[in-house]
């Protein structure tokens, strides 16, 4: 039987991707390689978010060859759609399979003989959305992600990703809910991801929101705990806030990405809110859970910003109750708008400015793990052996717990350096 190994990078979507291919390749007879050195086959789903995340790809694609130089490598995912023939001209890679054709990989593989090439279309030709059921994957077994929409309808100048992953669509509720059923048999958590997850039923034809699927995943499964992904400010609706604040089930966890905190910045960006809408949708839900994790993403060194606008951010972030933010340096991407604006940010700037807001974010973040201390928190033991996750995001040390996938109330005592550390585990259930 063949062997094949798969290594995934970029953000949740592509993790569940990655998920997918796996369990596609092991329904047509393929065998998961224990480590990629010893396999047939090396798949590689990259991502191409920044242009670290492509020189990521490049590195992984040579040193798998180097590591394993008798294995055909599939490079897959949004590097492969954005620039396929670079990827075909490096040592070792025998197919670039890009997202446009992501779904027919376990055909192309099973078929004998091999036939490697460059497979890669029009991904706004593309209708349907890669999910496979996920029981048995090795990926992330204790919180799977599930894709339920995939692309992205806004056109944010500084964002390659809606021309490597299409238009927005959306898995059928239908479909969603007999695969949450299935994998509530075997996980307590699972997490809903997508490009743009918050769009969920709303393309032409549809009147569905996110908080009607929710609403049956809650109905019609006994899943124990549903985590969402990140959702774009104006896509939290006060009934998906309200819903969300009703029931324990729905995971105390809020990732709204804000990128700026200029209002001039965020539309050079094409952003499509302001901060005073941000400002609003944040405090909703704020005031709904005020427990709830809350995080951003924030974007330091967009061309044009100045001193004066970055620390305007700033002071916007300080006056709202985040709990943690993913900083990133702006990176220009090739045929994006924004690649072209003039008054570009010097790096070294870029690189200041984001460490400045990355100890304001940890300064936020050990706040809120302090208010933690001395509480009961509900919490789903993940595989690293004495580690959990809480509700509300926050990483706990359970010394004596051993078993993954359970979901524990935990009594934290004490911060660590990233998490918490707890007394004793309460309950299982």
């Amino acid at each position: 039987m063949r062997t094949f190994s798969i290594e995934n990078f970029g953000c949740r979507a592509s993790q569940a991707d990655g998920a997918a291919i796996e369990s596609l390749l092991k329904s047509s007879g393929l065998v998961p390689s224990p480590q990629p050195k010893t396999a047939e086959i090396i798949i590689l789903n990259t991502c191409t978010v920044t242009a670290a995340a492509d020189a990521d790809a490049r590195s992984a694609i040579r040193s798998a060859h180097r590591a394993n130089p008798d294995a055909k490598i599939l490079v897959t995912g949004c590097y492969a759609q954005r620039e396929p023939e670079a990827i075909a001209a490096l040592p070792g890679v025998e197919w670039v399979v890009g997202n446009s054709h992501k779904d027919q990989i376990a055909h192309m593989l099973a078929g004998v003989p091999y036939h490697g090439g460059i497979y890669a279309s029009d991904i706004f030709q593309d209708t349907g959305i890669l999910t496979a059921p996920l029981i048995d994957s090795r990926i992330d077994r204790a919180r799977p992600n599930l894709k339920v929409q995939d692309g992205c309808n806004n056109r944010c100048s500084f964002c390659i990703i809606p021309f490597v992953r299409g238009r927005s669509r959306f898995v059928e509720a239908d479909e969603t809910v007999d695969q949450v059923r299935a994998l509530s048999e075997r996980y307590r958590e699972v997490v809903l991801t997508g490009i743009n997850l918050g769009r969920w039923g709303r393309e032409p034809g549809s009147g569905l929101r996110l908080s009607d699927l929710l609403r049956r995943l809650l109905n019609e499964t006994e899943i124990d705990r549903i985590r969402l992904s990140s959702i774009e400010p104006m896509d939290w609706s006060d009934a998906l806030i309200d819903l969300m604040a009703s029931t324990t089930r729905i995971a105390r966890h809020v990732h709204m990405p804000l990128q700026s905190g200029s209002d001039r910045i965020l539309r050079r960006m094409h952003r499509k809110y302001r901060p005073r809408h941000y400002a609003d949708r944040l405090g909703r839900a704020h005031a709904a859970m005020p427990d709830a994790a809350i995080g951003a993403d924030v974007m330091v060194g967009f061309p044009g910003e100045t001193q004066a606008e970055f620390e305007e951010t700033c002071a916007f972030i300080e006056s709202l109750p985040f709990t943690y933010l993913h900083v990133f340096t702006y990176s220009e991407r090739p045929e994006t708008p924004a690649a072209g604006m003039p008054d570009a940010v010097p790096v070294a700037v870029r690189r200041e400015r984001a460490r400045v807001l990355r100890e304001l974010g940890e300064r936020r973040n050990r706040e809120f793990r302090r208010r933690m201390l001395g509480g009961c928190l509900s919490a789903v033991t993940l595989e690293k052996p004495g580690l959990a996750l809480t509700s509300n995001f926050l990483p706990v040390e359970v010394e004596d717990w051993r078993h993954a996938n359970r979901l524990i109330k935990v009594f934290p005592v004490a911060l660590t350096p990233s998490g918490l550390r707890e007394s004793a585990v309460l309950a299982v259930f």
